[in-house]
């Protein structure tokens, strides 16, 4: 298994996955802490939200996690929401704040 194409096919899966109140997709956002990957290729991802009160607290991690469970040569995903360190504007890639305009 190559591991490294796994995971570039994960990103991908989690790109299309959007905060609906942010035109931005989540992994560019920084709400994709991590993305380990097993040799069986069970997924363990782990994630947060832009506020523990985000009002897709609840569909939000179990779409990434349906994404993910798509990509061929993933056996299961481990979703795992956590909140440290917490979440700010400084985690977005240089392409995020381009397209909201916060440089």
């Amino acid at each position: 298994m190559d591991k490294a194409a796994l995971e570039a096919k994960i990103v991908e899966a989690t790109k299309t996955v959007y905060d609906p109140e942010i035109p931005v997709d989540i992994y560019e956002l920084g709400l994709i802490y991590s993305i380990d990957i097993s040799d069986q290729g069970i997924v363990n991802l782990r994630m947060t939200l832009t506020t523990p009160m985000c009002p897709v607290a609840d569909s939000l991690p179990m779409e990434v996690q349906q994404k993910v469970a798509m990509v061929e040569g993933v056996s299961d995903v481990e979703l795992e929401v956590v909140y440290d360190p917490p979440w700010s504007k400084d985690m977005m890639s240089e392409e995020a704040r381009f397209a909201l305009d916060m440089f």
